[in-house]
């Protein structure tokens, strides 16, 4: 799913204004219009107070469409203003004129009145701001957002929770609506999904409010959000007379005393995601481990008992993932030099591997073109350094992974895919994978994919997928804390499974 930034969404609107012969208005009302269906399948007339909170620029306009709709349905509406300057759109004064004609008057909130009064068992509609935000909002409306987060009443905001603004995060998190649903125009922003503006929302649906569906589809975005549609065209069907050569042979590099399941979860997952052979290289210690643990897996030793001090070995791999708990001790360092001068494969970094690299940045002009990095938050400042806000930390994110050509995996509750100045958002996974273990198993799983033909960065989207899949998957009868990573290893079959599952169609009676 595109997702279009706010220079794009006013764009389409211009453009299915003016292909249709519209007004600006026309529009608001038919958006308002779908955003009433969505009210009115839910609440079937129920008289529950519903408080709407309008500010005085399009989306206040778009919520007085709302408010006027639900009063002509008979429900419980009470309308408010906020009065934060002293211009306002046409779309506000034409749907502020409208509303008068049902005989009511939406109070008008200015700075130093009193707040209306509200339950925590009402609904709260939140229009004051949408995408067009661009300074910091006054005083007295950040104490009106103030006031209604503590209401404990279930709020949905209409295209963004108030206070987010489309290109940084906020200056002050207790001036932002926090959200239990929004329902955005048309598709989802940039802001739903990064961790210091995610929090603001609970729940998001896109609502079609009628843009030009041909500007929509050809017009090229820079964030795609991936789920099930995106990934399905990326795989690649196993065929009937292929062997285990077919699918490509896989290294993973790594472990130390004491963290050979890292090596062994790894391993485990570049199995279960389908590469045909898959070698360990590890040093001495941990050669009954694996042999024991997974005797599907092939292992090479290095001469060292505890620690990698020399990676080589007589097997020719597709693919190579290295670092998971390979430690930094300086022998294993010189040895991962030395690999990066031969190596031309690209290449899966993780964990040790990437503290090396961003320990002595000069090895990253040896990082073979099109290898996957993936960093959690922390190993990624470390690598770019420091960040204001997230939206910072993806310019700085692209414009690294520009720099030396590969791409960029971000950990995190969306995982972020970077490259070529394109970004891709994952949306399965759950906060459950937040577990010791869990990033060695995506390491293994893109490794694995990589052996089997996928260039880099399909071999990065298609793996996030699967893995944070798999993560929900094993989450059914476990629970958030009692996931583990080898439950994820478990379900990358069902993930793979689920990619052509049809939806269940609904039963006759749930249709009446």
């Amino acid at each position: 799913m595109k997702i279009f930034s706010a220079a794009q969404i006013y764009e389409a609107i211009n453009r299915t204004i003016k292909k249709n012969q519209i007004t600006s208005n026309d529009l608001l009302e038919f958006a308002g219009n779908q955003l009433f269906n969505w009210f009115h399948r839910r609440m079937h007339g129920a008289q529950v107070p519903i408080h709407i909170y309008c500010g005085i620029g399009n989306n206040g306009g778009l919520g007085l469409v709302l408010g006027r709709q639900l009063l002509y349905h008979g429900y419980n509406v009470h309308l408010y203003v906020v009065n934060f300057s002293d211009k306002r759109t046409k779309g506000f004064l034409v749907n502020y004129d409208r509303i008068k004609e049902f005989k009511v008057w939406p109070k008008l909130l200015s700075s130093g009145e009193e707040f209306p009064e509200m339950q925590p068992e009402d609904i709260i509609v939140d229009a004051i701001f949408g995408i067009g935000l661009n300074r910091e909002t006054s005083d007295w409306v950040k104490e009106l957002i103030k006031y209604i987060n503590a209401s404990r009443a279930y709020t949905v905001s209409l295209d963004v929770p108030s206070g987010l603004y489309p290109d940084h995060g906020p200056e002050d998190r207790e001036a932002v609506i926090q959200s239990n649903f929004t329902l955005t125009s048309q598709a989802p922003k940039l802001s739903f999904f990064l961790p210091e503006t995610g929090i603001f929302m609970q729940q998001w649906e896109a609502i079609d409010i009628g843009l030009d569906q041909e500007y929509l589809q050809t017009t090229d975005t820079e964030v795609q959000l991936i789920d099930k549609f995106e990934v399905l065209p990326l795989y690649i069907p196993r065929e009937k007379y292929a062997h285990k050569g077919s699918y490509g042979h896989s290294l993973i590099v790594g472990g130390s005393y004491g963290k050979i399941g890292a090596v062994t979860l790894a391993c485990s997952a570049c199995l279960r995601v389908g590469a045909g052979l898959v070698t360990a290289y590890i040093p001495e210690c941990g050669y009954t481990v694996l042999q024991t643990s997974l005797p599907e897996a092939m292992v090479i030793c290095d001469d060292d008992k505890k620690h990698l001090t020399n990676i080589e070995y007589d097997i020719t791999p597709q693919a190579v993932g290295i670092g998971v708990g390979m430690g930094t001790v300086e022998n294993t360092v010189n040895a991962l030099k030395i690999f990066l001068e031969k190596s031309s494969l690209p290449l899966v970094f993780d964990a040790d591997a990437l503290n090396i690299l961003s320990a002595n940045t000069e090895l990253l002009k040896s990082v073979p073109k099109g290898s996957i990095l993936t960093p959690h938050p922390k190993e990624l400042e470390r690598l770019i350094g420091e960040w204001e806000d997230d939206f910072e930390k993806l310019a700085k994110a692209k414009a690294f992974a520009k720099e030396y050509d590969i791409v960029l995996i971000i950990k995190g509750a969306h995982t972020v895919i970077i490259y070529d100045n394109y970004v891709y958002i994952n949306n399965t996974g759950n906060p459950g994978m937040a577990t010791a273990g869990s990033g060695d198993v995506l390491t293994g799983m893109l490794t694995g994919l990589l052996s089997q033909g996928y260039d880099p960065i399909k071999t990065s989207i298609f793996g996030v997928y699967l893995h944070g899949k798999a993560g929900d998957i094993a989450l059914s009868g476990l629970g958030y804390q009692a996931l583990t990573a080898s439950d994820i290893v478990y379900h990358i079959g069902d993930a793979y499974l689920d990619l052509f599952k049809q939806p269940e169609k609904p039963s006759e009676e749930a249709e009446q």
